[in-house]
């Protein structure tokens, strides 16, 4: 089954993970990392400084890609369109 992402076409035999996330600063320089929308909730919130909310996408161990959203409602959307495929 082939999904489509912001343009981007992926055949699901090929996803490894598929995964919601967000993106935080680390503190050090412009370095940021992705944490759970679970953490952001309970440990993060005010804490950290959001960078932005993410679909990320692993072909095996070396091939990956990043949908990155400004906003969580900008997101939800992106894995709302990503639902309605699979569910084809």
């Amino acid at each position: 089954m082939i999904i489509t992402i912001e343009e981007k076409q992926f055949d699901t035999k090929e996803i490894t993970q598929l995964y919601p996330a967000v993106v935080i600063k680390t503190g050090y320089e412009d370095e940021t990392t992705q944490v759970s929308l679970e953490w952001i909730e309970v440990e993060g919130k005010g804490k950290v400084e959001v960078v932005g909310y993410g679909v990320f996408i692993n072909l095996g161990e070396e091939e990956k890609y990043s949908f990155v959203f400004d906003t969580r409602e900008e997101m939800d959307v992106a894995i709302g369109k990503i639902a309605a495929q699979l569910k084809k």
